[in-house]
């Protein structure tokens, strides 16, 4: 009997604690759930007022942002294309001379075909080829290039599944969300990455005495194979074709997301005048030249520590009717004077073929001005 009576305590007890547990944890779920309706909704990130409007605060609905991203890949995805070049020719890693294939991205921008991508994914490229966004591979013929803003055209006589719609590049702020597409190390076609405009207007060296202006700066990731694809605003326009990334400094500094682009703009001016006449028209002189700077001026001797010392000028050219000569220092193209943030190359661009513009040189030590007509170079 107190055996019985002990297992009925015991049941009882337990019987206890269990709806004493279950309602504490039914208390602490309606608490919690209290608490969750009073949190702004869920995929929403709440920015507190700021000092000029403390009252306000923005709601930012990262779902549709989310939903932006993903229409705009849908988009323009299927207008991008992976871009194979073969270089004839070139020395490999045992010492035999063989053929190297290269690659890189490209993106349709003409309902017949024609294609547009960097300079530098098909300069030296003896055959082209193109695989769509289904992996269906095609043939292409170069139609231009432009080395200076590294943009070149292509076309196929194949299949064109869509068009990307080219956005206003001059309309872009830092801060505005951007998606790079292309295909990184040529393998991972249509890879989709995302990030921000970082800043417009960039200037990088090229370090072949010019350099590319006017560049989209953007965190977004672009990898080797990325260069030619395009750069989309959440609109689902291309507004850049990307071009190249900073990876380290010259003192060693390591640096992440520092991706480039050209502006669309640019690179529709270009290929419009590419796919009329077959070729981008740029001005030209006529000479070779040795860029100076300071450091080259203190060295030599120069009576200028700014410009660019002729070595040779081309016979019949614009710079010879001129009456430029070997070892003249052109110092001034126009109005612009060539120093660390001006170079030769885009000064002069900022003239077109035909035009009549004042040099300023330096010639035996003395300064001379001279009138040139300029003439007009096929890329």
């Amino acid at each position: 009997m107190k055996r019985v009576l002990y297992v009925l305590f015991v049941i009882i007890v337990a019987l206890t604690a269990s709806l004493a547990g279950a309602a504490a944890g039914g208390m602490a779920v309606y608490r919690a759930m209290e608490n969750r309706e009073s949190l702004p909704a869920p995929l929403q990130d709440v920015i507190p007022a700021n000092d000029t409007n403390p009252g306000q605060t923005i709601t930012l609905d990262t779902t549709d942002i989310e939903t932006s991203i993903t229409q705009s890949v849908q988009q323009v995805g299927p207008a991008v294309v992976t871009v194979v070049g073969t270089v004839p020719g070139q020395m490999t890693i045992f010492g035999m001379t063989g053929d190297q294939t290269v690659s890189g991205t490209g993106f349709f921008i003409t309902n017949d075909g024609y294609i547009i991508t960097n300079n530098h994914v098909v300069e030296g490229t003896e055959e082209v080829n193109i695989v769509l966004s289904d992996g269906t591979q095609q043939t292409a013929t170069i139609i231009g290039t432009d080395l200076y803003s590294d943009i070149a055209v292509l076309k196929t006589d194949g299949r064109v599944p869509a068009v990307a719609v080219l956005g206003n590049s001059d309309m872009l702020d830092p801060g505005e969300s951007v998606i790079a597409i292309g295909s990184p190390l040529g393998d991972f076609k249509n890879t989709v990455t995302v990030g921000v405009v970082s800043a417009t207007g960039r200037s990088i060296d090229t370090g072949n005495g010019y350099s590319i202006e006017n560049l989209i700066q953007t965190d977004a990731a672009i990898n080797h194979g990325n260069s030619g694809g395009p750069l989309v605003n959440l609109a689902g326009e291309v507004i850049g074709v990307n071009t190249l990334v900073v990876r380290s400094t010259q003192a060693g500094d390591v640096a992440e997301g520092l991706g480039f682009a050209i502006p669309v703009n640019t690179a529709q001016a270009i290929a419009e005048q590419i796919i009329e006449q077959g070729y981008f028209a740029r001005p030209y002189m006529g000479v070779s030249f040795q860029p100076i700077n300071p450091a080259i001026a203190e060295r030599y001797n120069l009576p200028a520590n700014w410009g660019v010392y002729i070595t040779q000028v081309e016979p019949g050219s614009p710079a010879a009717q001129t009456g430029l000569q070997e070892n003249d220092i052109i110092t001034k193209i126009g109005d612009v004077a060539i120093d660390e943030t001006h170079s030769y190359i885009n000064s002069l661009f900022e003239h077109q073929p035909g035009d009549t513009i004042p040099l300023t040189v330096m010639r035996a030590g003395k300064e001379m001005q001279l009138q040139i007509t300029l003439g007009e170079a096929k890329h």
